[in-house]
């Protein structure tokens, strides 16, 4: 099997209306009909949490690139799900090319939860067949990448495609509710914002079995190949960088980072980094701390802050989120899994009534943030958000993917030397 983003872009653009006509809408009814594509431990959550979200959802297709995983994840969902899960052998999809066959199955909804390097080609193909979506996040890990999901937030707003994204904090009462008071002037006029994601880390590189070939190794292993994943700061660290984006309403225009690797050692962590620093540059002269770092026995924060002419914002505070200075307000710390679900609820509940939410821009948006944060790390270079968008040749996925090519681990990036794309 074999699958190129760039040959697959060449006939997306065949593309009926009237096929499109038939998937946007479920015939005569509200019934939701869900494909998941990526059934790793993240797409089986999203079913979860999708199915959990409203009455008369159904899921009835599966695809991911390893049987295991969509046999091991069909098993959790039915064990909590059986009443509504309508998924036979013939919508059991496995291999590279899997997205286009659950694609091409009666449904109306779909949940895109593979590797984020895979995004971009996902999205596209989604858009192209006139699905609902709700992606997770990253959109993308590259500047190739990120020019092709615009394109397909374009003709999704064409199209009427309703688009929710992972990034579950816009769903959150208590983020919703703060960000409302932010921006009618609790604490005046944005000057600096700061955010964080210090952690341990995830999970160990699994070891490699005889019979996997390198991109399978890879592919189990994704989190620690950039082609991939992005790196931690795009992966994971996009949420905070997002919560900035949507304080500031808006999206830097500049980025000057370092960071490195000193945890991370040896070929099995393959060429990411375990610490970021990055400060990025917003319209007004307003300038904004990024950290992210990946290392057991540290001070952990995973927060954002926004500092204001009349006060500040702290978000995700032992308290909870706090507003202090001229107003003040604390909504209480939260400990469910509300947004998750309550990401699923919003979107359904704006296709039923013919109102369909698009956040692909967001959280394309708040994936470029975090890309020029890391070009700007691995190079040592200052990184505009235009060169970036419209000039950088940075395009990571390989050409040609086939179960038996052959996939070096590629250097671990030395600011200074590496260059800028």
């Amino acid at each position: 099997m074999s699958s190129t983003r760039r040959d697959f872009l060449k006939k997306a653009a065949g593309t009926t209306l009237a096929a499109l006509a038939a998937n946007v809408h479920a015939a005569g009814s509200d019934e939701i009909r869900v494909g998941i594509i990526g059934c790793g431990n993240r797409g089986t959550g999203a079913v979860d949490n999708c199915l959990s979200a409203a009455e008369n959802v159904k899921l009835i297709a599966m695809g991911d690139a390893f049987e295991d995983r969509l046999q091991r994840s069909y098993g959790i969902l039915e064990k909590k799900h059986a009443k509504r899960m309508d998924v036979p052998k013939d919508r059991q999809f496995v291999g590279l090319d899997a997205y286009k066959k659950v694609l091409e199955c009666d449904i109306n909804y779909v949940i895109l939860a593979t590797p984020p390097g895979f995004r971009p080609l996902h999205l596209r193909a989604a858009v192209d067949a006139g699905k609902h979506i709700f992606t997770e996040k990253p959109v993308a890990v590259d500047c190739a990448g990120i020019r092709i999901v615009f394109d397909a937030y374009k003709d999704s707003l064409k199209k009427g495609l309703g688009i929710a994204a992972g990034t579950q904090r816009r769903h959150q009462t208590s983020y919703i509710e703060t960000m409302k008071r932010i921006h009618d002037g609790a604490i005046g006029k944005i000057t600096a914002a700061r955010c964080y994601w210090n952690s341990r880390g995830v999970w160990p590189p699994k070891p490699r079995q005889a019979s996997w070939g390198d991109l399978e190794y890879q592919m189990r292993n994704w989190y620690y190949y950039c082609w991939l994943c992005g790196d931690h700061i795009v992966e994971q660290h996009v949420h905070n960088l997002d919560v900035i984006n949507w304080a500031l309403q808006s999206h830097p225009i500049r980025a000057v980072g370092m960071g490195g690797r000193q945890t991370r050692v040896g070929k099995e962590f393959g060429e990411i980094f375990d610490h970021f620093a990055v400060d990025y540059e917003y319209p007004g002269g307003i300038h904004v701390l990024s950290m992210c770092r990946h290392a057991p026995n540290c001070e952990n924060n995973v927060s954002e802050a926004v500092v204001g002419s009349k006060g500040n914002c702290h978000f995700a505070t032992r308290k909870g989120h706090v507003i202090d200075g001229e107003t003040t307000f604390l909504f209480p710390r939260q400990k469910d899994n509300l947004p998750y679900v309550q990401e699923h609820t919003d979107l359904i509940r704006s296709i039923r009534a013919g109102k369909p939410i698009n956040e692909l821009k967001n959280v394309a948006e708040s994936t470029l943030t975090a890309i020029i944060g890391r070009m700007s790390a691995y190079t040592g270079k200052a990184v505009t958000w235009d060169f970036a968008l419209e000039k950088s040749k940075l395009d990571l996925m390989p050409p040609k993917l086939d179960w038996n090519m052959k996939l070096t681990v590629q250097p671990v990036p030395i600011p200074g030397k590496t260059p800028l794309i």
